[in-house]
């Protein structure tokens, strides 16, 4: 019989139990899935720009969002706390509003260059104003997540990459960003935020043409 897991539901009980894994399953759950994060585990998630979060909405339908950054932009508060920011995107707010609804994530930290994979578990809650919003300038919201299990993944299909060059809509330290490109689109003005239309009458708008031209040439958008 298999051991009792705090990670593994019947669902995954009988998939192992049908592909002979139930063993490797136990001792890969034994020595690597802890409570807290690992220093090494620390220190390479502290070096990432870039993560996927996982989510799920109050209908139970889940969905995975790419977060990126300046490396270091997802802290490590201690072993069971790490926190990162929300920056300005489409409006959507798809990955927020499920987290205010439903607080589980799933987050995923690859280093394409080592290759190397940490994942994580536990709870989320969004924070919009005090000490922890200051620390990220430009930043819509923060998010804090309590760590319920860590562990290392192998690596050995992800493909190992070399970063061509950082996104230019990171925001400064002193929160500043250049507006999308797509947000510039003539017609596009009247739906955004009184303070989007400000930076559109400071940037400019480019027609539909040209942005399609920019998206073509491989140009960050």
């Amino acid at each position: 019989m298999p051991s009792v897991s705090q990670i593994y539901t019947d669902t995954h009980r009988r998939l192992q139990a049908q592909f002979d894994t139930e063993n490797l399953a136990d001792v890969i759950e034994a020595a690597a899935v802890r409570e807290a994060l690992q220093p090494e585990q620390v220190a390479m998630i502290e070096r990432q720009i870039l993560f996927f979060l996982s989510s799920v909405d109050e209908k139970g339908r889940p969905t995975v969002s790419y977060k990126g950054g300046a490396p270091g932009f997802v802290k490590v508060i201690d072993e069971r706390t790490l926190m990162f920011p929300s920056y300005d995107g489409n409006g959507m707010f798809y990955s927020m509003g499920n987290l205010a609804a439903n607080p589980l994530v799933g987050l995923l930290f690859v280093d394409f260059q080592t290759p190397n994979r940490v994942r994580a578990q536990g709870s989320a809650k969004l924070i919009t104003e005090g000490p922890q919003l200051s620390v990220y300038p430009g930043a819509d919201l923060v998010v804090q997540v309590d760590i319920e299990q860590a562990w290392v993944n192998c690596a050995r299909y992800v493909h190992k990459f070399e970063l061509a060059e950082q996104s230019p809509y990171v925001p400064e330290e002193d929160g500043s960003a250049p507006i999308a490109m797509w947000k510039r689109i003539e017609g596009m003005g009247a739906m955004l935020s009184q303070a989007d239309q400000v930076l559109i009458e400071q940037a400019g708008t480019i027609t539909a043409e040209e942005y399609a031209a920019h998206l073509e040439a491989g140009v960050v958008v």
